[in-house]
């Protein structure tokens, strides 16, 4: 088992990849002095999140022009990844007008230990940050196939569908 983090007021928070288009690993972020948190995702969990959260960020606001997102925080390339996105839950906290965002490790069937989590816990401003980062880096990659959906090859020209 790995270990479990609570960060209530990190000061960075953000989406990033390291690798080429088509071999592509997605890490989200989060650290606070002295501690950074590095964990793995699959591009369809950063984008599922970051539409949840846009979601999430409409339904809490009541003028949503009035939030101003941070300047892009990059990813700091990790050099410990502490553990695989597994689930994933969102809450919100009207007292601390904060998302609440709840991240367990991915569990191999077999293992009987509790999944490590991480608890973290932002400001509107962050998390629109993070949305705008996460929808650049999504669409960044290799280009949708227009039949399928899924990811051409390499120099986006062929997909298995076309036969």
């Amino acid at each position: 088992m790995s270990d479990s983090f609570e960060l209530t007021n990190p000061e960075h928070f953000t989406v990033g990849t390291v690798g080429p288009p088509g071999q592509r690993v997605f890490y989200l972020q989060a650290g606070v002095s002295g501690l950074l948190v590095s964990l793995k995702m699959e591009k369809q969990q950063v984008a599922a999140l970051a539409a949840y959260l846009a979601s999430a960020l409409q339904e809490t606001t009541e003028d949503i022009n009035s939030i101003v997102p941070e300047a892009d925080i990059g990813l700091i390339e990790p050099e410990e990844v502490q553990f695989t996105v597994g689930d994933i839950g969102i809450g919100y906290d009207r007292k601390t007008d904060r998302l609440h965002l709840f991240i367990a490790e991915m569990q191999d069937k077999d293992d009987p230990t509790d999944p490590a989590s991480a608890r973290l816990f932002l400001t509107r401003n962050q998390v629109a940050s993070f949305i705008s980062r996460a929808q650049q880096v999504v669409s960044s990659g290799r280009p949708p196939c227009r039949y399928c959906g899924a990811p051409l090859n390499g120099d986006g020209s062929w997909c298995a569908c076309y036969n």
